[in-house]
């Protein structure tokens, strides 16, 4: 089988129940994810110590489910399955508070960094945001998507924030603070410590 097609050649490509254009915003959408899912292989092959394989199982799972997610946004025919489902949203969930809690507590906004995995990993989060943006175009379009997209992508930007303050963390890489910026977090931890 040969890789390529020439299908595409006039600008066009081939969704799930129909063509658009190359630069559709649906294209870009899961172009995106794939370029997502490009930056966490980097990031997965940085994080080969022992004391992070559990990140790096969770990165090798997201991948997957990236690809999913690629695959429900390239699909415009009635009969969309969606693959994703709340149940990878609460895993993601799970693992934001074990890593959160595993780190020290913020008080500023920290900038990208640290170790090359977790600078990987921040890297990843914005291409996250980014996704994110462009799903949100897709619904202000009236556009079909999946159900779950916009809250896994939501999730998969902090889960990114999360894992890559844990890879610093045990590596014994303090984050690096944002210095011109007032204290962000404390207010609300002492409001949520207030409520218990």
């Amino acid at each position: 089988m040969k890789l390529y097609t020439k299908t595409g050649d006039k600008g066009q490509t081939s969704l799930i129940g129909g063509r658009v254009q190359k630069d559709h915003i649906r294209v870009e959408a899961y172009g995106t994810i794939d370029e997502l899912n490009s930056f966490i292989g980097a990031a997965i092959v940085e994080l080969h110590d022992n004391h992070v394989e559990d990140i790096r199982e969770d990165l090798e799972r997201i991948q997957h489910e990236l690809f999913d997610l690629g695959a429900d946004l390239s699909n415009v025919s009635k009969n969309l399955t969606e693959k994703l489902s709340e149940e990878n949203i609460k895993e993601l969930e799970s693992k934001i508070d074990q890593y959160t809690d595993e780190c020290p507590p913020l008080e500023r906004f920290i900038l990208p960094g640290g170790t090359r995995g977790a600078a990987l990993l921040h890297i990843a989060r914005t291409i996250t945001r980014r996704a994110e943006r462009l799903i949100v175009s897709l619904v202000a379009e009236h556009e079909m998507v999946p159900k779950h997209s916009l809250a896994y992508i939501n999730r998969l930007s902090d889960y990114l924030f999360a894992a890559a303050r844990a890879v610093n963390h045990r590596s014994g890489v303090n984050d690096i603070e944002y210095n011109r910026g007032r204290k962000v977090f404390t207010t609300a931890k002492v409001k949520k410590d207030e409520n218990k």
